[in-house]
């Protein structure tokens, strides 16, 4: 990365502030430090200079330090004093010259400040973009180009900014490229119109640092490259998703979660940003940042150490369509918008279901401003069906324990696209990451009967194209500590034996220790599952190392081939699993900034270090993805897409950890039959002092 010393190099101190020295070294910066951190940057600078933050964020500590802490905390010792910093990275307004820097807020001095080189550019944020719609709707000749539309009076005009993408020509300045539509001519007051169902084939690209149209794009609307002149538009009838627009239904009764005696969960508050959530033998505690949004810390389970730090680490979704300008369309929604920064405001009774305990997080604005964002995650319980259950067959007993989660959820949306964002505890020692895709597809205008393969017609005149969603989960595990291993087993055909395997049935379990650095992939027909282990800790019964195992369903890799910018960029997307050894600053996946990046600056580069990662301090990159090849049943909304990775406890107990969890029974569930509750006829029956009934046949 090519960087400059900032301007000033006198870092001056200013009177040493006293409001953090008490928190823990994980908790989130608050809203003092936040603002406290923008009037050290500034003091940098002539008192005149214009400064556009683009993220004022904590700087977690080293993990050197925070090890040690974290173990003195849970000893019940007196911690290590640990030094809050923030890490800032912001621009000179109305140019390109970008900075990051370090602030010690703790010491009250700016530690590092450095002009970053060519080709590094910060994402997006709200004012931004909102800057960008205006500069490209009010450039003139943007408007003589709209006005040959000849569209009727009063019609209102959409801007949808993009991230430019990378292609190599003419990229190296900040831009966006514009896609614009129109909101339905017949009701253009209705500010929720869905104007994806009314692309235009114009496309302004906007220069970040001017704020000028630079250029406009035609977009091609045939089954070639070919463009044509701009022509009247043809309007289409309008597709909405808005509930008063449709015909609801009439006969779904209501279904209620309740919990008449409160939930089984405590969220301990620390200051005004520091969480800790305790649930059935789980512990671990929850930050929220501009970049990634949620994201775990020292995770638990019965006081045993796990994962030291979880969270959505990047994604990137590539477009199929081979044209320009589309053949740039690949975001990164976290590098170029960030989870934290899209993240929704959950409502009750809307987004997360029963009794519902809210967090808010703080992130900065572009003025270097605390920005308070109130119900960013959402933490209730849910029944997830049955746990385990055997009847046994000789006395017709039967023992079943329901299976409880506890879920952390968060919404995000980035433009057209949301995602609900979720970590799922349950009983046994799992934990889950559910993503589900959904929101309204990215569309283009295409000619009347004009077919391509690499899209689909979702609505006259509209093609949603073809495209790939791709994320990586950074997981840091530590399991009973930092020494850690990746493994995988594979379940192998014995050959045919005369003696040992004479039936040719046998089969047997081969594990594999990954001991370099490197990009890994599952072998389904071999049943190949990747494990973390530490084999300085055996399990009491079968002395085997305590592992967790990772659960991840195949994706297809990047389909772009590996000399596009898109496969150069997303440098976690060719591979299911990434394993690389602990390094601070090694927290993207894709690298620290994506926004037009060029590749080199991510997990692949880290991996070709080639490190030993044989018992020692790991970090595991998880890989899932799909490719949405539209349907129209995705538009004008798109029902969501669910996708899971699960960590499973492998010989980390010795026995199921939720034995102890109380059976199912009547008397705790207290369910009704539906022809109770309707007032029709039913068989009744005699419910047992020890509840069998919930259990027993009706005979």
């Amino acid at each position: 990365m090519s960087t400059e010393p900032a301007t000033s190099s006198s870092f001056e101190r200013t009177e040493a502030p006293t409001f953090h020295h008490h928190l823990h070294p994980l908790i989130p910066l608050t809203s003092i430090e936040i603002r406290h951190a923008a009037r050290l940057i500034r003091s940098q600078f002539p008192s005149a200079a214009d400064l556009q933050f683009k993220a004022i964020t904590l700087q977690e500590p080293e993990k050197r330090l925070l090890v040690p802490f974290l173990a003195a905390e849970h000893a019940r010792r007196a911690p290590p004093r640990i030094d809050r910093r923030a890490f800032v990275n912001y621009y000179i307004r109305n140019t390109d010259k970008f900075h990051e820097a370090i602030v010690n807020l703790s010491r009250d001095v700016v530690e590092y400040n450095v002009r970053l080189g060519r080709n590094i550019h910060a994402p997006g944020d709200g004012e931004e973009i909102v800057r960008v719609e205006k500069a490209a709707l009010g450039d003139e000749a943007v408007r003589a180009e709209i006005a040959k539309l000849q569209l009727p009076k009063g019609t209102v005009i959409i801007s949808d900014p993009w991230i430019y993408g990378s292609d190599g020509i003419n990229d190296d300045d900040r831009q966006y490229q514009c896609f614009l539509y129109v909101r339905d001519p017949s009701n253009p007051e209705e500010a929720d119109c869905n104007h994806y169902a009314l692309p235009l084939d114009i496309s302004p690209v906007v220069d970040v640092a001017s704020m000028k149209v630079t250029r406009i794009d035609k977009l091609p609307t045939g089954a070639d490259h070919s463009i044509k002149d701009t022509q009247p538009y043809k309007f289409r009838p309008s597709n909405e998703y808005l509930p008063e627009y449709q015909n609801l239904r009439t006969d779904l009764k209501p279904l209620h979660v309740i919990q008449p005696e409160g939930t089984s969960f405590n969220v301990t508050q620390q200051g005004e940003t520091g969480q800790i959530i305790e649930w059935q033998k789980w512990s671990f505690r929850v930050g929220f940042n501009q970049r990634e949004g949620m994201v775990l810390y020292d995770v638990r389970y019965d006081g045993r150490s796990l994962f030291h730090r979880i969270s959505l680490s990047d994604m990137n979704i590539p477009y199929a369509d081979p044209r320009h300008p589309y053949h740039k369309k690949s975001a990164f929604d976290l590098g170029d918008a960030g989870a934290g920064a899209m993240t929704n405001n959950l409502k009750l009774g809307c987004d997360c279901l029963g009794s519902i305990h809210y967090l808010d997080g703080v992130i900065s604005d572009h003025n270097g401003d605390a920005m308070k964002m109130e119900n960013v995650i959402c933490v209730h319980e849910q029944d997830a069906g049955i746990g385990f259950k055997h009847t046994n067959y000789r006395t017709g007993r039967a023992v079943v324990v329901r299976n409880r989660e506890l879920v952390v959820q968060s919404i995000i949306t980035v433009s057209n696209y949301d995602y609900v964002l979720a970590f799922m505890f349950n009983q046994a020692g799992e934990l889950t990451y559910e993503v589900r895709a959904t929101g309204v597809l990215s569309t283009q205008p295409i000619d009347d009967g004009v077919e391509v393969p690499w899209g689909t017609v979702v609505h006259d005149g509209v093609l949603a194209a073809c495209h790939q969603h791709i994320f990586s989960l950074r997981v840091d595990p530590a399991l009973e500590g930092n020494s850690n291993r990746l493994v995988y087993d594979e379940a192998i055909a014995m050959e045919r034996d005369p003696n040992f395997n004479p039936h040719g049935t046998g089969f047997f379990m081969r594990e594999t220790v990954i001991d370099q650095a490197g990009g890994y992939d599952l072998a389904p027909e071999h049943g190949r599952t990747f494990k973390i282990q530490n084999v300085s800790v055996r399990n009491s019964v079968n002395h085997k190392p305590v592992a967790y195992k990772i659960h991840v369903p195949p994706f297809q890799k990047m389909i772009a081939d590996k000399d596009s910018f898109n496969y150069k960029r997303a440098e976690f997307a060719d591979h299911s699993i990434y394993v690389t050894t602990h390094r601070d600053e090694e927290l993207y996946a894709g690298g620290r900034y994506t926004n037009q990046s060029r590749g080199g600056a991510g997990v692949r580069g880290w991996a070709e270090r080639h490190d030993n990662v044989k018992d020692t301090d790991i970090v595991v990159w998880v890989q899932f993805g799909l490719n949405h090849v539209p349907r129209i049943e995705d538009f004008p909304v798109m029902p969501v897409e669910i996708l899971k990775v699960s960590l499973k406890p492998v010989n980390f107990f010795d026995k199921n950890p939720a034995l102890d969890v109380p059976p199912s029974e009547q008397s705790f569930n207290r369910s009704v039959l539906a022809s109770e509750a309707q007032h029709q006829p039913s068989t009744e029956m005699i419910v047992g002092s020890k509840g069998q009934a919930c259990c027993s046949s009706k005979l």
